[in-house]
């Protein structure tokens, strides 16, 4: 696959999953033996990792939740993406009460594409910091 290819692929996945929830083309994105190693220790890291913290974690707390890409950049068979997940916080997000406040979610991630699905996932974020501000 060319690099356009492989951004093609993480784009699509940051639209139709991430921000739609869309649950066939998590499916078809995601390789049976994908790895999030970004999970945290001690927690599961393969695909159902990944499904849980976009559908039970992040879009029950934020309505009007949205993914803006704002650069990637391809190198061999990875994508490293800056985007930000923003939305208003309407919902229960880790323990810490809606507060009507919009937010929004910095992340810088690396994602290696086999075959036109994800095979693993390496992430940073500012969801702490997006927490600790909401509970101030």
């Amino acid at each position: 696959m060319s690099h356009d290819d492989i951004k093609a692929v993480v784009r699509r996945f940051n639209i139709e999953v991430i921000q739609n929830g869309d649950a066939d083309a998590f499916r078809a994105l995601m390789a049976p033996d994908f790895i999030n190693h970004a999970a945290p220790a001690g927690r599961p890291n393969g695909p159902e990792s990944m499904w849980a913290t976009f559908e039970t974690i992040l879009r029950p707390a934020i309505s009007d939740l949205t993914v803006t890409i704002h650069d990637q950049i391809a190198e061999g068979d990875k994508v490293t993406t800056r985007k930000t997940i923003s939305g208003r916080h309407t919902g229960e997000l880790l323990d810490v009460a809606a507060t009507g406040k919009d937010i929004a979610i910095d992340v810088i991630d690396i994602v290696r594409v086999e075959g036109g699905r994800y095979q693993e996932h390496w992430g940073l974020n500012t969801l702490q910091a997006v927490l600790a501000s909401l509970k101030a």
